[in-house]
């Protein structure tokens, strides 16, 4: 197994907040920090965002091979983030009950909820090809993004 390379989240976080400090879309900021944390992160095989239209979970912006488009709210580890308002942090997604395959390969993922106006409005996904890829500090590295995310939002 290849050794996974530590993300300096401190570092992407300036990166985040001077990439979207000017801008108001929130297509265009999703898609540009889909991006920057594509580049940035090691041993991931998607990444992107999904948000919630109709009362459900739709595909927004990503890095990747084709996603699921429609996600139930309370189904697999995204709607789950919702469901719950908290991130899923989930070691082996074959074990997680209920998780949605749309990518064989995925083997680990986390989902981070984005809030706007203190309601969930959608998440980041971010799913890897081996077990066990994230962690706490992968964790709280993802969650303060979001948070810049948000406030660009606001």
């Amino acid at each position: 197994m290849l050794e996974v390379t530590e993300t300096n989240y401190d570092l992407l976080q300036k990166q985040v907040a001077g990439l979207i400090e000017d801008e108001s879309n929130m297509i265009a900021i999703l898609s540009n920090v889909s991006a920057l944390l594509n580049d940035s992160i090691d041993q991931i095989n998607w990444i992107g965002f999904y948000l919630i239209e109709d009362n459900e979970l739709i595909l927004g912006p990503f890095q990747g091979h084709p996603a699921c488009v429609h996600i139930a709210i309370g189904k697999g580890v995204c709607g789950t983030a919702v469901a719950q308002d908290k991130t899923q942090l989930v070691e082996d997604v074959n074990a997680f009950p209920g998780h949605i395959a749309c990518d064989a390969n995925s083997k680990s993922e986390i989902v981070v909820p984005i809030h706007k106006d203190n309601n969930v409005i959608g998440v980041l996904d971010i799913d890897a090809p081996i077990t066990n890829r994230f962690n706490n500090e992968d964790k709280q590295g993802l969650e303060a993004i979001v948070k810049i995310i948000e406030q660009q939002l606001s």
